[in-house]
């Protein structure tokens, strides 16, 4: 294990090396320039010399992924919310579980499953998009279907469903708003689309109670009011630089997280920004190239870099606190906080549980086939692999 004190100027990476380093990796929207980069090797797991309890399994099912790709990993999302779970698959499945496991129904929507599931327990809606731009509802209770709307673009992330909207990011560069009751579009808001960009979006999330934080493949965040779809602001987070268009490529597919007066955001050119939403001014950029989500506690942000590496940083210096080169080359999801611990999963379906204090892996679970996203919801953590495993994990006590 490598594990690290140093200060920010230490961590710079040119953009053309994180943009090589994700075309390893990653689909590509545009067209094939023949680049070939060196692929490495990820690293063997060191075994952990004193492993420690952190998660228990509350259930693990196979919902199927008939159609699965690895040239093409979709990361399908649990839906959960307040005890209601709900499960997609490639082929189409919906599933609906209680909270301990127990299947409660079954549907197939009849086309691709994309986006993931987004789950409303206060309206008891289930929310999926297909391969083909439909947007469909269900009840989240029951899997009774209560509507569809077809958009002008596939969706590859959950919806964000809030105060009688549902409002999705599609590929094609355009956000929607939807009536959650009956799926009657109410807004859209059109974004630049760069001639080349890594595929997926972010999945939008809320800034506040009256307003939507979306982020785009041209780098951009745009807060945009949930109700009618009102631009209220837009910032540049990811910079590309360099002579193609590859090397310029600057998505945001990591959703952006707001936490308390402060928001943070990372990009695939390589900008890791902290933001104080009271003064709108931006506290510090740190070089750091990811396609994930970041996590943050108290005291640290933690980042899973393109190449493998996972690092803390605090969070309102941006100071280096210490980097683990432990799953280097090893595909990792988004970092997420459950309990006092970080989570984070890999290309094997290991899920490595970090000690935010030192950085060092403390435990391991293991579900199967590769990750591509981790969830963490009151003490419990949710997994689905791209093999179509749907895991969830409760805090041991």
């Amino acid at each position: 294990m490598t594990r690290s004190i140093r200060s920010k100027s230490m961590v710079k990476k040119t953009v053309m090396n994180a943009a090589i380093l994700a075309l390893m990796t990653t689909a590509v929207v545009g067209c094939n320039r023949g680049i070939k980069p060196v692929v490495n090797d990820p690293v063997k797991l060191v075994q952990i010399a004193q492993p420690i309890s952190v998660l228990q399994p509350v259930f693990n099912v196979d919902v199927g992924n008939k159609k699965a790709s690895k040239k093409d990993p979709l990361s399908l999302q649990v839906g959960f919310d307040n005890g209601q779970i709900v499960t997609a698959s490639r082929g189409g499945d919906l599933l609906g579980f209680d909270s301990t496991g127990q299947r409660l129904w079954s549907v197939n929507v009849g086309d691709e499953i994309t986006g993931g599931v987004a789950v409303d327990a206060f309206s008891q809606t289930a929310i999926v998009t297909t391969r083909n731009g439909q947007v469909l509802a269900f009840d989240s209770t029951t899997g009774a279907k209560r509507w569809q709307q077809q958009l002008s673009g596939s969706v590859l992330t959950p919806a964000l469903i809030t105060n009688n909207r549902v409002i999705l990011s599609a590929n094609d560069g355009f956000l929607h708003g939807l009536v959650l009751q009956s799926g009657q579009s109410v807004w859209q808001f059109a974004t630049q689309v760069p001639a080349i960009s890594i595929r997926g979006t972010a999945a939008p999330t809320l800034l506040d109670d009256k307003t939507a934080l979306l982020a785009t493949a041209d780098g951009r965040l745009h807060a945009i009011t949930t109700d009618s779809g009102l631009p209220q602001w837009s910032r540049r987070i990811g910079v590309g630089t360099g002579s193609s268009e590859v090397e310029r490529m600057s998505d945001v597919d990591g959703k952006p997280i707001v936490d308390g007066d402060q928001l943070f955001a990372i990009s695939y050119s390589g900008q890791l920004l902290g933001i104080d939403l009271a003064s709108k001014q931006v506290m510090y950029i740190n070089e750091l190239a990811s396609l994930k989500s970041l996590a943050v506690n108290n005291q640290q942000v933690i980042a899973t870099s393109l190449d493998g590496k996972v690092i803390a940083y605090d969070r309102n210096s941006g100071e280096m606190l210490w980097e683990s080169n432990e799953l280097a080359y090893r595909k990792l999801t988004n970092p997420v906080m459950i309990g006092n611990y970080i989570a984070i999963g890999d290309l094997d379906g290991v899920v490595h549980l970090f000690n935010p204090a030192t950085g060092a892996i403390v435990s391991r679970v293991q579900t199967k086939g590769a990750l591509t996203t981790l969830q963490s919801d009151n003490n419990r953590l949710l997994a689905q692999s791209t093999t179509g495993q749907a895991s969830i994990w409760q805090l041991a006590r």
